[in-house]
């Protein structure tokens, strides 16, 4: 009986997990969490606007040197500030009013696990309708802590999460969302997205990310997009 007992446990164990991602996914959407409480603490330590970017297309160094990091890369950054040490705005946000100000990074890049990489299709805006795609930005709008050029490892395109100075998310329901693939690591993350592989077609996770910032983790693929059931081995995504 006790040995019976515990059959059904297991198997009702493996049932409950099957689909929920695995151990790179998993790890993968604990990173992408840990960035984005970084990134919505950095708002409210600074009063300042704060955001996420994911790397899209990195064009660093002819794009070769570091296009193997589209799609897996994190980094966090925070709003421009005034550097006048006269002025009475000093350390405080330089354009408050510009909904697209030049964004400091204020920390080195975080990488998702290898083989699994962020999902321009499947993150969107709002993820109750499942539309609206998550807004870019390019190296143009990066700078440096002295207001330079950000290091050649940076210019490229990217996939932009905002809080503001209060670490409130200014795209409340917007949806992250990573997956398990494969993809040619010398290519842009836009001109040739992810795609499933045979042994990892439903390996999906991500979270919602709340208004008051806190994110809310995927329990299943059907939760983020039901299509995900469909994909077959190739589909990108």
């Amino acid at each position: 009986m006790v040995i019976a007992v515990i059959s059904i446990l297991m198997t009702a164990g493996i049932l409950g997990l099957n689909g929920i991602g695995g151990k790179g996914v998993t790890s993968g959407v604990a990173t992408a969490e840990t960035v984005f409480n970084e990134a919505r603490t950095t708002a409210m330590g600074r009063g300042l606007r704060s955001c996420v970017l994911v790397g899209l297309n990195l064009t660093g160094n002819g794009g070769s040197a570091y296009a193997s990091e589209n799609l897996r890369r994190l980094v966090v950054a925070y709003e421009q500030t005034d550097t006048n040490t006269s002025s009475s705005t000093y350390g405080q946000a330089l354009n408050p009013t510009n909904a697209n100000p030049k964004w400091v990074l204020s920390s080195r890049e975080v990488l998702l696990p290898d083989q699994t990489f962020f999902s321009k299709t499947y993150s969107v805006l709002n993820q109750q309708t499942g539309v609206g795609a998550i807004p870019t930005i390019t190296d143009a709008q990066l700078i440096n802590t002295q207001g330079g050029t950000v290091q050649d490892a940076y210019k490229g395109t990217y996939c932009i999460y905002v809080f503001n100075s209060q670490g409130i998310c200014s795209t409340p329901g917007a949806s992250f969302v990573i997956g398990s693939g494969a993809r040619d690591p010398s290519k842009s993350g836009i001109t040739a997205p992810p795609h499933v592989k045979a042994s990892a077609k439903h390996d999906f996770g991500g979270f919602v990310i709340w208004r008051d910032g806190n994110t809310s983790v995927f329990h299943s693929p059907a939760q983020i997009n039901t299509s995900i059931l469909t994909l077959t081995a190739g589909a990108t995504f």
